[in-house]
């Protein structure tokens, strides 16, 4: 275990400055070291499970709650949802299969998902173009949409990859492709330009769900991205409710099947934990890590 921590650390440390969040999303001060020993223990329960994970989880969650109630359901929103996708074998992430249809997410969705987005998450672009991979998020995401024709799209990157000097972004691509390749109404497309990681694609995502009185969201992104991508999500959605009152609930997922090219992104649970590092305003061997995107 303690292996496991310090290789976190090292990740931690050296990608601290690629997440970025504003600072009214972070938690009580005097909570740093309970939320830093939550994450640890979450991430060693994923790396190096033993039988009293589930104890020391929760007595994390009673040295945040001894601080602060508030502070306290972030922290239990977080530890369930870790609990769910990342240490939970069972979860299934639903794969386009290259149909028309989300036919598998269809059976899967809940009956009752009120107002509910269709949440397509960027990836760099290469030469200011798209990638086989954004195209491919996006025909996922053009699946679930035709399954699901009452729902809006949220779709949410920013102005990334070298050898863009017209400044495309992945989310005005995106629309484009959608609309003119998918036949998805451009109407139903929302987009955020600015996000450049996936902590930012969150906090700007909840603005545009508010907005729209969403009450439940799919996540639509790769399949190594998904479960990193929810967790970011989740966690930045505790936090927005906390400082908005409001929440939209992660029902569902839906995902481009693809190898990652980079051996950084196949560490999916330490990226995760990372970015909630980040968006928690918490300290790293006494340093907060830089708020600024990479």
């Amino acid at each position: 275990m303690k292996k496991s921590i310090a290789l976190l650390l090292v990740v931690l440390m050296f990608m601290a400055g690629l997440s970025a969040a504003a600072e009214e999303y972070s938690i009580n001060g005097e909570n740093v070291s309970n939320f830093n020993a939550l994450l640890g223990d979450l991430f060693a329960a994923y790396d190096t499970p033993t039988d009293g994970d589930a104890k020391r989880t929760e007595a994390d969650l009673d040295a945040v709650r001894a601080v602060s109630e508030t502070d306290y359901e972030v922290a239990r929103r977080i530890a369930d949802h870790w609990q769910t996708v990342y240490l939970d074998a069972s979860y299934p992430l639903y794969i386009h299969d290259g149909g028309e249809r989300a036919t598998a997410l269809e059976q899967a969705m809940p009956a009752d998902i009120g107002a509910h987005a269709i949440v397509v998450l960027g990836y760099e672009l290469k030469d200011g173009g798209m990638t086989e991979e954004l195209m491919g998020r996006c025909e996922a995401a053009a699946a679930v949409a035709r399954s699901f024709p009452d729902s809006i799209l949220v779709c949410s990157g920013g102005a990334t990859g070298k050898n863009n000097p017209e400044q495309h972004t992945e989310a005005g691509l995106m629309k484009v492709y959608l609309a003119e390749n998918c036949g998805i109404d451009a109407a139903r497309i929302f987009i955020d330009e600015q996000a450049m990681t996936t902590v930012e694609n969150a906090v700007n995502t909840f603005v545009i769900l508010e907005a729209n009185g969403i009450d439940s969201i799919t996540i639509v992104t790769s399949t190594y991205h998904q479960r990193w991508g929810q967790a970011v999500y989740n966690a930045v959605g505790a936090l927005y409710e906390k400082t908005h009152g409001y929440s939209a609930k992660i029902v569902e997922n839906y995902c481009f099947d693809i190898e990652p090219s980079n051996t950084m992104f196949n560490r999916d649970a330490q990226i995760a934990i990372m970015q909630m590092t980040s968006v928690l305003g918490l300290t790293i061997d006494g340093k907060r890590p830089q708020q600024k995107a990479g």
